[in-house]
This record gives structure tokens, C-alpha cells and sequence, in this order.
């Protein structure tokens, strides 16, 4: 009994976590945002984003775990994962020059629908119509927040379109490789490997920040990087993840908020649409999985 106590006490602080985890990610990508429109190239961003993770992961892990961070017992899943998460976020930062932040985390919000489908072939999960008509209704609300049918339509999404599918990849093996290596393991080889594949690509078209509030800026998003992840892997340490998974969708306030006191925009009422489309076809799949569990 003692234990199941300690446990339920502990699910408000995951949330509590959780809630900050998020919170740091649309700090993220709102200086993403800030530093592509200073015109700092995004695979530079994007490199400084994951070699300060790096840096942050050598600092804590391995005073007290050594080389054993760079030992997972499967490397190859963990490359394929860090290399999904790498070209997400990648594309993520791109389509951060062109696109409003409400729309890249609109499209980021269909990836419980995306995770839905890659389910079937790679996680031999069963997928009923139900679901599938969430998924689908997701997808409906994913074209009112793009509206291709505009005159305004912005051929960039497809850069957050292809950041979606690099972090439902992601998410995907996560679930794949869940418990085979610790916490340090996995940030390692996120960090470590986009560090080492950008690099040679960084140093070609590297520009000088230049000024010493984009040194900053770059320095913070790497921290925030790290410690958003870290929260996270916390948090669901604390509850379950089908527990958590709604409080993802507090980022839209966040990214609402930053776009509105940042960069003077405001929703449309066609995207807010969608947007509610899409974060209830999230949450019904994330209900219809905690039933089925």
C-alpha cells in the first residue's frame, strides 16, 4: 500500500514536469523562429541546438557513468532514432522561417495520428475503425490549418509536413527500443549523432552571430533541449505515459502566446478550427489506447 501512495503522489509532479518539459520546447521553437528570421541558416541552429545538448549530456552523465553512455545494446535502432528525430527537427527549424509557430505545432499535433499508422507494420499494433476515423478526422483538420485551397497557401509546409513524419518516426522507435538503454544512452546518441552529421555541413555555411543576444539565444536552445528532455523522461518515471500525453497540447497556448507578444500574429479562425479538430482526434486516440492497455 506504501508504494501505491508513493506513486499516485508522485503522478501530480509528473504532470507538474510534464508541463514544464512542453513549456521549454515552445521556448525552443520560438527562438528557432527568432534566429532563422535573424538570418542564422537553420542547419546551423540546428547544430548548435543538439552539440549544446551534447555538451550538456558529457557534463552530467559522465562523471558518474563514464564511456558506458555511448554502450547502447542496440546502436542501430538508436541511430535510426536520433537520425528521425534529427531530420524532424531540422525541417521543424526550416519551415520556422516562412511558417507562423501556430502552424508548424498545429502539424506536429497530428503525429498521435501519424504514430497511429506506423503502428500497424512496424509495431504489429491493431488499429480498429474507430481509431481509424480519428485518425482521419485528424488529418481533416491538419488541411483546415494548411488550407491548400488558399491563394495564401505557403508552399513551405511541406517542410513541417516532412518534420511531422520525422518525429512520428521517432516516437515510433522510441516505443520500439522503450527500456533497452537508459535515460543518458539515448540523449547521447540523439546529441551525439546529429552533432556529427551536421557539422561538416555547418562549417561550409557557418555565419557569425552578431550580436551577443544570438550567442545567447543559440546557447539556450541547446539548454533547453536538455532540459526539456530531461523533465520529460522524468515525468515518465512518475506516470504513465497515456497519462501524460494530453499535456503536450498546452503548447498551443504557449506558441499562441509567444506569436502574438513576439511576432505580432494571430490565429485565423479557419486554423483554430483546425486546430481543435486535430487536438480531439488526439485525445480520442489517446483514450481509445488507455482503454485498450
Amino acid at each position: 500500500m506504501p508504494s501505491l501512495t508513493k506513486t499516485r503522489n508522485q503522478v501530480p509532479l509528473g504532470f507538474a514536469m510534464m508541463f514544464i518539459a512542453v513549456f521549454c520546447f515552445a521556448c525552443m521553437d520560438t527562438t528557432a523562429k527568432w534566429l532563422v528570421l535573424a538570418a542564422v541558416p537553420a542547419l546551423q541552429v540546428s547544430f548548435l541546438r543538439y552539440f549544446v545538448h551534447l555538451l550538456w549530456v558529457l557534463v552530467l552523465y559522465v562523471p558518474s557513468k563514464g564511456a558506458s553512455i555511448a554502450h547502447s545494446k542496440k546502436p542501430w535502432l538508436q541511430m535510426l532514432r536520433g537520425a528521425l528525430l534529427l531530420t524532424g527537427t531540422v525541417l521543424n527549424f526550416a519551415a520556422l522561417e516562412y511558417l507562423p509557430l501556430t502552424t508548424t505545432i498545429s502539424i506536429f499535433f497530428a503525429s498521435p495520428m501519424v504514430v497511429c499508422l506506423l503502428s500497424i507494420p512496424i509495431l504489429k499494433e491493431k488499429v480498429g475503425i474507430k481509431r481509424f476515423t480519428a485518425v482521419a478526422m485528424g488529418f481533416v483538420g491538419v488541411l483546415f490549418v494548411v488550407q491548400p485551397w488558399s491563394a495564401s497557401f505557403d508552399v513551405h509546409v511541406f517542410l513541417s509536413l516532412g518534420a511531422l513524419l520525422g518525429a512520428s518516426g521517432y516516437f515510433v522507435m522510441s516505443r520500439l527500443i522503450a527500456g533497452v538503454d537508459d535515460n543518458a544512452v539515448c540523449q547521447f546518441y540523439a546529441a551525439g549523432l546529429a552533432s556529427v552529421l551536421l557539422a561538416p555541413w555547418v562549417i561550409s555555411l557557418w555565419v557569425w552571430p552578431a550580436n551577443g543576444l544570438e550567442w545567447f539565444l543559440l546557447v539556450l536552445l541547446g539548454s533547453l533541449g536538455m532540459l526539456g528532455h530531461s523533465l520529460l523522461t522524468s515525468a515518465h518515471k512518475m506516470a504513465e505515459a497515456s497519462v501524460l500525453a494530453p499535456t503536450v497540447y498546452s503548447q498551443i497556448i504557449y506558441v499562441s502566446l509567444f506569436s502574438w507578444l513576439i511576432f505580432d500574429f494571430v490565429p485565423t479562425a479557419t486554423t483554430w478550427f483546425g486546430i481543435v479538430i486535430i487536438v480531439s482526434s488526439g485525445i480520442y486516440i489517446w483514450q481509445r489506447e488507455r482503454t485498450r492497455k
